[in-house]
């Protein structure tokens, strides 16, 4: 197979983890015989310090015409102003709304061999299979107006949340769709007690809920789910959410897994690729982490696993994607880790080990 991948290293440790996840995807087309073709182009903070924009109009063109992109991070203090005209995230979301990414999947299934890494007791974390879609293009990250102004000589800032039928309706379709390849099960998570679009959320999932009988369709209602998170996280299959709701109760998931640097996340449409398949946004769930950029010792997995998904949605290379999350696995299970899990290695002796696995079968001693 012959591929176009672009990269968007972006900002701290962006760029380490997007090179370990390169080298596997190098490794990948290597052992299994295809040609991925990747080239680099700004994003978030670096791209507003060359072009003063935080999505260059070459970058946003070349992911047009690609058959996936592949993201490391945006942001960091450098560009925290609050009064900032230009920020790195608005590369991101605009990214999304350009390549029409309505929905982000997010796994979680913590490894057996990282129970204790997670502040949850292991016992809670036994079994725990989850798959949040996050819808990613609606809510109030996207409603207009958003902006501040001056109202009887006190400043007042606006944003605005929006969704519409169409919106939830096919998002809700998908989650559906996805709890029908898993374990049959989908909670819907809103704030319909307090919110007018959390109402129309919660009409239209449970008015989509009839085409799917074989799904049981739980409702709750945001907080409670934050809770139930932590308390019962083995009860849940599919989480289906509006965009700011996703984008909290997908890092709260994180502890689950014992580190935001093991989790990966897919962002699709409806636009397909060359291959006829989704082209899709693939990146880890962390941020940019500047505290420790630099420093060599940022975990790679979440970005590696993301690099996966690519392989799975994108190019329609299962058995790829299996590969690379089995070397994972063993990478994890033989007490292969980076300092935030406890471990020694660096960023690039776990990528080693990682593509040893993939091509050996066990990551080399």
């Amino acid at each position: 197979m012959k591929a176009e991948i672009v990269l968007l290293p972006g900002d701290g440790i962006g760029p380490e983890v997007l090179a370990a996840s390169k080298n596997v995807l190098e490794a990948v087309a290597r052992d299994y015989g295809h040609t991925f073709e990747m080239q680099e182009f700004l994003i978030g903070g670096c791209a507003i310090d060359a072009s003063g924009t935080a999505l260059p109009e070459d970058s946003l063109a070349a992911c047009l015409g690609a058959d996936a992109v592949l993201l490391g991070a945006v942001g960091g203090p450098k560009w925290d102003d609050p009064l900032a005209k230009v920020r790195p995230e608005q590369g991101l979301l605009g990214l999304r709304k350009e390549l029409g990414l309505f929905a982000n999947l997010r796994p979680v299934n913590p490894h057996p061999a990282l129970l204790d890494a997670s502040p949850l007791r292991p016992e809670l974390l036994k079994d725990v299979d989850l798959l949040v879609v996050r819808e990613l293009t609606g809510g109030i990250y996207f409603g207009k107006p958003s902006h501040r102004i001056t109202l009887d000589g006190e400043e007042q800032a606006v944003d605005t949340m929006t969704y519409t039928e169409s919106e939830v309706r096919r998002v809700a379709h998908l989650a559906f769709k996805l709890a029908r390849q898993r374990k049959n099960k989908l909670t819907s998570v809103d704030k319909a007690n307090v919110l007018e679009c959390s109402r129309l959320w919660r009409q239209i999932v449970t008015s989509v809920a009839p085409e799917y009988p074989d799904v049981e369709l739980e409702l709750l209602l945001v907080d409670a789910a934050a809770m139930h998170l932590l308390t019962r996280p083995a009860s849940f299959d599919v989480i289906l959410t509006a965009n700011l709701f996703g984008d909290i109760l997908t890092d709260e998931a994180s502890v689950l897994s014992g580190s935001m640097g093991n989790l990966a996340s897919a962002s699709i449409g409806e636009i397909k690729n060359r291959l006829d398949l989704p082209r899709g946004l693939f990146e880890p769930i962390h941020g940019s982490a500047p505290d420790i950029a630099g420093q060599a010792i940022a975990n790679p997995i979440g970005m590696i696993m993301s690099a996966a998904m690519l392989l799975r949605h994108s190019l329609g290379l299962e058995t790829e994607a299996q590969a690379v999350e089995e070397a994972v696995n063993i990478a994890i299970t033989n007490g292969d880790r980076t300092p935030d899990l406890g471990g020694s290695h660096s960023t690039n002796s776990l990528t080693e080990k990682i593509i040893g696995g993939l091509a050996l079968g066990m990551p080399e001693n």
